[in-house]
């Protein structure tokens, strides 16, 4: 075996996928691998009962998170840390350097990227101006001053929101008027249509290696529960077409888009982290799990673009059990 890898997994809670498939692909590298996983209450989390080791850290927002990691990761020698949801995304980036003087690789992009794709606004915009079909996009206050320059209804949403909380429909410009003062909202074209989620790898020089579409067939709380890979050749037109736009991705990202019944897509978010429903494009041999490890590794770069088409994710619920001496 080859020295040993030690991977870290932020903000665990339910990822025990993607910790499946670090590990499948730290086998195939024959790589000893171990996994710790943090969270705010670890005995809590799924993810960290199948980890090697789980730690408590404090919410990504807290001032002592990076410097709580940064000492997990000088204690156990973590060569990789991995980020697994948006709002620890931009403390990461902009730290990334702290943890590479320690020998850690903060798998995320640059905090440019990072900072347009947690901006659905700025996302909006940005497609808009690379030629990249999104759909028609403005702040409430613009909406509301021309609502007759609108289709309805619309998609309000927040601007940095994650895991579709808070989208509502709204069916009337009077509507616009009882949202919340204040909040950072934003209006959106209602697109309709079936929706997609493209997985993005990008090497340590930020070249675009792999973009694989599958379709949601149905999503629970924001993640896909079933969904299909499909070899859509105008999505991954759209994609390699982005790959060559974000200056700075790194690693793992995803975009969400919509198809609709004429085969047009036109892409609505980017997510610049692993999303959830990457263990399908692993299956289907999108292995990014194992491209980052071959980076850390020194390892020959296997990346690749010859996934296969057709593969079926059907996810049910799994249950982790612990007496009460295990989780007090």
């Amino acid at each position: 075996m080859t020295p040993a890898c030690t991977i870290l997994f932020a903000s665990a809670g339910r990822r025990v996928e993607l910790i499946q498939c670090f590990r499948d692909s730290a086998a195939a590298l024959g790589i000893e691998a171990g996994v710790i996983a943090v969270d705010l209450e670890p005995a809590m989390s799924a993810a960290c009962q199948v980890a090697d080791l789980a730690l408590p850290v404090p919410r990504c927002g807290h001032p002592e998170f990076v410097e709580v990691l940064l000492a997990i990761c000088a204690e156990h020698g973590v060569d990789l840390l991995i980020p697994t949801i948006d709002p620890e995304l931009a403390t990461l980036s902009r730290h990334a350097g702290r943890f590479h003087e320690l020998g850690t690789r903060v798998a995320v992009s640059q905090p440019a990227v990072v900072d347009l794709a947690r901006d659905k606004l700025r996302t909006a915009r940005f497609l808009a101006a690379n030629g990249i079909p999104a759909p028609r996009s403005a702040s409430v206050a613009e909406v509301a001053a021309a609502p007759h320059d609108w289709i309805w209804p619309v998609l309000v949403k927040p601007r940095s929101g994650s895991s579709s909380i808070g989208i509502q429909v709204v069916a009337a410009p009077d509507q616009l008027a009882a949202l919340p003062a204040g909040a950072d909202q934003m209006v959106q074209q209602l697109l309709q249509g079936d929706e997609y989620t493209v997985n993005l790898f990008f090497d340590n020089t930020g070249r675009l290696r792999c973009a694989i579409p599958h379709r949601r067939c149905e999503v629970r709380a924001g993640e896909v529960a079933k969904g299909l890979t499909s070899r859509h050749p105008e999505l991954e037109r759209l994609a390699w077409t982005l790959g060559a736009a974000l200056d700075g991705a790194r690693g793992a990202l995803c975009f969400q888009a919509i198809v609709d019944d004429a085969g047009a897509p036109a892409i609505f978010e980017i997510n610049a982290r692993f999303g959830g429903g990457y263990p399908l494009a692993h299956r289907a041999g999108a292995r990014f799990a194992q491209w980052l490890l071959e980076e850390i590794t020194q390892h020959p770069l296997s990346a690749h673009n010859d996934w296969r088409d057709g593969v079926l994710m059907l996810r049910y619920d799994h249950a982790i059990f612990r007496d009460r001496s295990d989780h007090q």
